[in-house]
C-alpha cells in the first residue's frame, strides 16, 4: 500500500483514533455523561437506593472497571454508597466489594447487590457496614494483596447533591430534600482538613488490599463554600500520595451531556441558582460540569509503611 502524507494521513489517523476510543481505549476525556444519571439506574437500582445524595455515575465506574480489570478480579468502594461500584462490577463479570459507614445505605447497597444478583449478573457482590479509616479490619483477610481496583468518591458540598421539591397548591417555597449523607459524625461533615485526614486514612487501607500494580479511580469536583472554592480534586491528589500510592493520570469525566456542539447540564437546581446569582452581582463564575478522575497506582513492590 503506497504511503499517506499530508491530509489524507490525517484523516486516517484521526479516524483510527476515534475507532480506538469507541472501542475502548484509554483517552483523557471519559465520554460518561451522555446520559441521565436516573436514566443510567432505571430498572437496575432499588427505588429507595435513589435518596442517597451523592451516587457515583454508573457509567463512570464501568468505564474504570473495563479498562483496568479482567473479568474475574476483585473490585473495591470503601465508600460505597448504595454500592454502585459494587453493582456495576457485578454486571461486568467481577467480585464486587463495597464499605460504607451508614448503616442505612449499606442496608440499600446489599439490596442493589441482591437485585442485581436476581437478574442473573455474573459477578459477586459483598457490602460490609463500618468506618473505613480502619479498612483492612472491615473485611475478610484473604482479600488483602489481591484488589485490583479500588473506585470512590470522598464527600462533599451539600450544593451538589439533593433533590429539589417546590409543594403546595402554588408550588410553594423551593426546598432540599435528600441531600444528607447521615449523622453529624460522618465525614462529609468534618472540616476540610480533617476530611484530607480522614481521606488519607482511607487509601492508605486501600494500599494495603491492592495487590502490587494495582489502580486506585477517584472522582471528585470542586465546590463553592461561602463563595470560596474549595479544591477537592488537589486534596485527593495530596492524600493518594500521602498514603503512598503514587499518581499516574488526571482526566475528565463529563457530567454533562454533548449535543451538536452544546453542553446539556445537568447540575442540581442550587448549583445554577448560586452561579446565576453570582453573575448577577458581577461575580462571573463556571458552572462545575465535570467530575475530575484521579488515578492512583500502587507501588510494584510489597506493602511495608502504610501496610
Amino acid at each position: 500500500m503506497a504511503a499517506l502524507h499530508g491530509a489524507d494521513q490525517f484523516t486516517t489517523d484521526a479516524t483510527d483514533l476515534a475507532t480506538l476510543l469507541a472501542a475502548g481505549y484509554l483517552g483523557s476525556v471519559w465520554l460518561t455523561g451522555q446520559t441521565a444519571s436516573r436514566d443510567l439506574r432505571r430498572g437496575r437500582y432499588t427505588p429507595e437506593s435513589m435518596q442517597h445524595p451523592g451516587k457515583m455515575i454508573p457509567t463512570i465506574a464501568r468505564y474504570a472497571i473495563r479498562t483496568y480489570t479482567a473479568p474475574g478480579e476483585v473490585v473495591l468502594d470503601p465508600m460505597a454508597g448504595i454500592g454502585t461500584t459494587v453493582v456495576e462490577a457485578m454486571r461486568l463479570g467481577r467480585t464486587g466489594i463495597g464499605v460504607e459507614y451508614e448503616p442505612e445505605w449499606a442496608a440499600k447497597a446489599a439490596d442493589n447487590v441482591r437485585h442485581t444478583e436476581q437478574t442473573g449478573a455474573p459477578g459477586r457482590g459483598e457490602v460490609y457496614t463500618g468506618d473505613s479509616t480502619r479498612l483492612p479490619t472491615l473485611v475478610p483477610a484473604s482479600l488483602r494483596g489481591r484488589v485490583a481496583l479500588v473506585i470512590t468518591s470522598p464527600p462533599y458540598g451539600p450544593s451538589t447533591h439533593g433533590h429539589v421539591r417546590t409543594p403546595g397548591a402554588r408550588r410553594g417555597k423551593v426546598r432540599k430534600i435528600h441531600h444528607r449523607y447521615g449523622g453529624t459524625d460522618n465525614l462529609a461533615y468534618r472540616s476540610h482538613d480533617q476530611l484530607a485526614d480522614g481521606f488519607t486514612e482511607i487509601l492508605a487501607g486501600c494500599r494495603a488490599l491492592l495487590r502490587p500494580g494495582g489502580h486506585v479511580v477517584i472522582t471528585a469536583r470542586p465546590y463553592r463554600r461561602h463563595g470560596e472554592l474549595i479544591d477537592i480534586p488537589g486534596m485527593v491528589e495530596a492524600a493518594g500520595v500521602n498514603a503512598g500510592l503514587d499518581l499516574v493520570d488526571l482526566c475528565l469525566a463529563p457530567i454533562c451531556g454533548i449535543r451538536n456542539g452544546v453542553l446539556i447540564p445537568r447540575a442540581s437546581f442550587f448549583q445554577q441558582k448560586n452561579v446565576r446569582d453570582a453573575i448577577a452581582a458581577g461575580d462571573p463564575q463556571w458552572l462545575t460540569q465535570h467530575e475530575d478522575v484521579v488515578i492512583l497506582k500502587a507501588p510494584s513492590g510489597p506493602v511495608t509503611a502504610h501496610g
